[in-house]
């Protein structure tokens, strides 16, 4: 793509997304032994739980092995004096520019997986929608909200 954002995302956001994917999988994964139980209470083809084993080991794989590698490896921003430019998406990649004249506030969030990795998503909140930078380094996420506050400030006096 022509100009995209340069800086990435922290890459300790593999292990989080990870561990979302395994979280979210679990679902599966419990539909999965509920079928295997079933296929021996009931005595049913061997194909059936075969099936569902098959499909939760896939299911587990996209969510928590590849998805994260590869929405890593898209999640891009750039915060400029008069723009945020972010830049995700797995399949579709979306580009979204967020004009610093429409920032209202800014925030950090942490859930305790992001806690404990020492991580944080930065929310930007305009008059219409929110916008997410996920998985900063804690660090790096305090210095960025303060910096969009800042630009925020900026543009709104130029107006």
């Amino acid at each position: 793509m022509v100009n995209e954002p340069n800086t990435r995302i922290s890459e300790k956001a593999l292990p989080v997304w990870r561990w979302t994917g395994l979280i979210h999988s679990a679902g599966v994964i419990i539909l999965a032994a509920a079928a295997l139980v079933l296929a021996i209470i009931f005595e049913w083809p061997l194909w059936i739980p075969v099936a569902a084993v098959a499909l939760a080991a896939i299911y587990t794989y996209f969510f928590a092995v590849l998805f994260p590698v590869i929405r890593w490896k898209r999640w891009r921003y750039e915060v400029r004096e008069q723009e945020i430019e972010l830049q995700r998406g797995v399949f579709f990649v979306k580009r979204t520019l967020v004009p610093m004249v429409r920032v209202q506030h800014v925030d950090t969030v942490q859930g305790p997986l992001l806690r404990k990795y020492d991580l944080a998503t930065i929310t930007i909140s305009t008059a219409a929608t929110t916008h997410d930078i996920p998985a900063l380094d804690m660090h790096e996420a305090d210095e960025l909200r303060n910096s969009i506050s800042a630009l925020a400030r900026v543009a709104e006096d130029d107006v």
